[in-house]
């Protein structure tokens, strides 16, 4: 079953706290994915853009553009449980 988020929160140092619905939470750290790919580096360079995200109806992605988005199993499996 993929996991559905529940509840995001932006932190600094480009971290997302995530809380899944069968009430995992994790930090998902972004840095990685920022100095990797090379549409995420957008995040760090666009001001404001790391905190504009949003979910999707089912729950499952969190999208910032057409080129940036992670799925809540990545979050999920990678994330640092809190």
């Amino acid at each position: 079953m993929i996991p559905r988020i529940k509840e995001i929160t932006a932190m600094d140092k480009f971290l997302l706290k995530i809380l899944f619905d069968d009430g995992k939470e994790v930090l998902y750290d972004l840095n990685d994915d920022i100095n990797q790919l090379p549409e995420f580096s957008d995040l760090k360079k666009q001001k404001g853009l790391f905190e504009n995200f949003f979910l999707d109806k089912s729950r499952t992605v969190i999208t910032w553009t057409d080129s940036i988005e992670l799925p809540s199993d990545t979050l999920y499996e990678y994330g640092k449980e809190i």
